[in-house]
């Protein structure tokens, strides 16, 4: 029975989310829905600032506490410890904390997928041009269907590789890469003595999938809180694990990454995720993020979301099967919420528009030309069999 796992009522839960009212939301993997304690946590912490008053010692310290708060929230959804969290924006800011941050030489190799996000794109090529660092694109989409992920990226390992860079679950096609064992491989190919690092974009999988941080081995994992953890945009993270901290320095420096002395001076990087953050930040935001997150565990565990969100992707992948002229881009039931298909003979962004009229919320992907569908564990059955029955008659006129 898809919905059957939590203790309290999903209807009722879902009652905390005004962004799911009058509409049915199928673009959590674009931007979350805030519930309205995080909405309100947000507005409370602006006027508790203004009241005490901004930059005073009092306040000052309640917002140190707030953000180890929000780390340990983080921590525990992500099975991990506070000290390997840093506070980021989002995804992109993770991945560029952990890609500038290496000691790049000329000759070196980083080695991406090619089912990345434009914007960590747009970092390597830059980093390759301004270190004359050698990227190579290894055919991951390829293997949505048939082949073996960890088998390609072994194979396109090299003696001068440092870094691999790749998606825990692919924004496009929704494919979950095998992290675990793909870092075995890497970590096993020794390159001067020292194993390749792994840098993973979370985006998609933080807040959806059930995670143990560091017994999947991964060096760097970037995520951000406004997609599947509905938190405010402007918040993210970043775990760096124990044996890959002390590889990686800081680019952007500030106040909050150091340890000052007496005399307000810098003496030393902080010897936590601490280090790589900067300076002020949208402090109530964060704990508009805390509160989403304790939103969700009031649910159920890690587990049991993950365990519903596959639930409900399976139900809607299965029953765009049954129209005609629909194909799902994978040919096996999702392993997460992301569900993309196709459609002959008909432009994808004209159909999202005119579902959208009619309530429902979608996205399309430029590669492979698709439509996005994603449903989290706060998505009701009713609602996919809305939306295939929509699309249905849209196509049948």
């Amino acid at each position: 029975m898809i919905n059957s796992l939590a203790k309290i009522d999903l209807k009722k839960h879902r009652e905390q989310f005004p962004g799911l009212k009058n509409k049915s939301y199928f673009n959590f993997g674009g931007q979350g829905t805030m519930p309205q304690a995080a909405i309100e946590a947000i507005l409370e912490t602006h006027q508790y600032i203004q009241e005490v008053g901004p930059f005073s010692g009092k306040i000052n310290a309640w917002l140190i506490q707030r953000s180890t708060w929000l780390r340990e929230s983080l921590a525990e959804e992500l099975g991990t410890t506070a000290a390997t969290i840093t506070l980021t924006e989002n995804v992109t800011a993770g991945c560029n904390i952990a890609l500038w941050g290496i000691d790049w030489q000329p000759g070196d190799r980083l080695l991406m997928t090619d089912c990345e996000h434009p914007g960590v794109i747009a970092t390597v090529e830059e980093i390759a041009r301004r270190f004359q660092v050698e990227v190579a694109i290894c055919p991951i989409l390829d293997t949505l269907n048939r082949g073996n992920a960890t088998e390609v990226i072994e194979q396109y390992l090299t003696a001068n590789t440092r870094l691999v860079v790749l998606s825990h679950l692919l924004w496009n096609t929704g494919q979950v890469l095998p992290l675990k064992e793909i870092v075995e491989v890497c970590h096993n190919y020794q390159t001067n003595n020292k194993p390749i690092r792994v840098l993973a974009d979370a985006a998609q999988s933080a807040g959806s999938l059930a995670l143990n941080l560091p017994e999947s081995g991964v060096d760097y994992y970037a995520f951000t809180g406004h997609k599947w953890f509905c938190g405010a945009a402007g918040v993210g993270g970043l775990y760096i694990s124990e044996a890959a901290f002390d590889s990686l320095q800081p680019t952007f420096i500030g106040w909050r990454g150091v340890k000052l002395d007496s005399q307000g001076q810098p003496q030393a990087w902080k010897s936590d995720g601490q280090k790589f953050e900067v300076a002020t930040s949208a402090y109530p935001e964060y704990e508009g993020l805390r509160s989403a997150i304790a939103v969700h565990q009031a649910w159920g565990t890690t587990q049991q979301r993950y365990q519903t969100i596959c639930e409900l992707s399976q139900y809607l992948w299965s029953s765009l099967q049954q129209i005609d002229r629909v194909e799902c881009l994978k040919d096996t039931a999702p392993e997460a919420g992301l569900v993309s298909f196709q459609i002959a003979d008909i432009k994808h962004q004209q159909l999202v528009e005119t579902l959208e009229k009619q309530g429902f919320f979608l996205r399309t992907i430029a590669k492979p030309d698709c439509i996005r569908a994603c449903v989290h564990y706060l998505t009701l059955p009713e609602e996919i069999e809305r939306l295939v029955e929509a699309i249905s008659n849209s196509l049948s006129h």
